[in-house]
């Protein structure tokens, strides 16, 4: 073992403090480099929607802790994940809408991220009282709601059973409703075969099933594109943190339930956002029919986006996002 002399360890420990010194100095000036606006900072101080606290756990009715964030203060802007992911799965969105001086609130529906991994309340129904639940402890009034996959029929089922006088607007990304599943009614739905088919994927070996998911879900698939290991790993690193039997059952929940009626029933403003190579949701059975049941909707449709453009084509999505929410 090589023996350090007295000034070769003084002379160590000045390096350290050099580097420990810039990396502080670049990291503080990351938030501005990063987003492409000012620094972040609460705004809005004197706005009704203030909060106590960043986040937290919420403990609903029946025993389930729902972990959620609670960022900023003004207007709030609600976002609701995708199976099998976490509110994690929003993290570019968050703090670009808070750096726009929005109060952003995201939570880990029941079962997933770090929410009570339950073994049952794995339906629409119960995700929308749930966060009915959250909303009304919040006093989350004059909401966006912004809803990507999964949690595009969670928003519509909360909006529309739950959200009378709480909601400004809605969005839907990459959305399941009106219904995923093929039917006598729904000719153009997914096949139940294909259904099963995760699900026994899911019970055989999850971490390989969810290793694998994302490649279609970013499009990684298609022609000229490139695998991105580090968006890979963090969207197989929220699946695993989830609870198997929640996302079992979460499969039936998001294919199977019917949002014919909600759609109808909801009249705030509403903008449909879908990606035309969006591999997990195909837009002609989605948000194709979904935008005619609406009473205030809009379409825009993104060429050649994934399932996950959130993520892959954030500084459209955002810009597109902050638009519809100003307008």
């Amino acid at each position: 073992m090589k023996e350090h002399r007295p000034t070769e360890l003084i002379d160590a420990s000045r390096r350290e403090l050099l580097l420990l010194g810039a990396s502080a100095t670049i990291f503080a000036a990351m938030p501005s480099l990063a987003l492409g606006a000012q620094p972040i900072s609460p705004t809005n101080s004197n706005n009704q929607n203030e909060r106590p606290q960043d986040m937290g756990v919420f403990k609903t009715k029946d025993g389930t802790d729902i972990f959620y964030k609670d960022w900023g203060t003004g207007q709030p802007i609600v976002f609701h994940h995708g199976w099998p992911l976490s509110s994690d799965d929003w993290d570019t969105q968050m703090l670009f809408f808070l750096s726009k001086g929005y109060r952003v609130i995201a939570h880990d529906r029941r079962g997933h991220g770090r929410s009570t991994q339950t073994a049952t309340g794995n339906d629409m129904d119960t995700y929308a009282a749930d966060f009915a639940e959250l909303a009304a402890s919040l006093d989350l009034r004059d909401a966006i709601h912004v809803g990507h996959s999964t949690g595009g029929g969670e928003a519509a089922h909360y909006v529309a059973r739950h959200g009378k006088g709480r909601v400004a607007k809605l969005v839907l990304i990459g959305a399941v409703p009106p219904i995923m599943v093929k039917t006598a009614a729904n000719p153009g739905g997914l096949p139940i075969e294909v259904l099963d088919g995760l699900r026994t994927q899911l019970a055989a070996n999850r971490a390989e099933f969810y290793w694998n998911f994302p490649i279609p879900f970013y499009g990684f698939n298609r022609e000229g594109a490139t695998v991105s290991e580090p968006l890979r790993a963090n969207w197989w690193r929220q699946g695993m943190m989830g609870g198997a039997k929640a996302h079992y059952d979460c499969i039936k929940a998001f294919s199977e339930t019917d949002f014919t009626e909600d759609l109808k029933a909801i009249d705030v403003p509403t903008l449909v956002m879908h990606g035309d190579e969006d591999q997990i949701v195909p837009i002609g059975d989605s948000a194709l029919l979904s935008v005619k049941l609406l009473k205030n909707g809009t379409l825009k449709v993104y060429e050649t986006y994934p399932h996950g453009m959130c993520t892959t084509h954030a500084d459209v999505i955002n810009s597109d996002l902050l638009a519809f929410i100003r307008n």
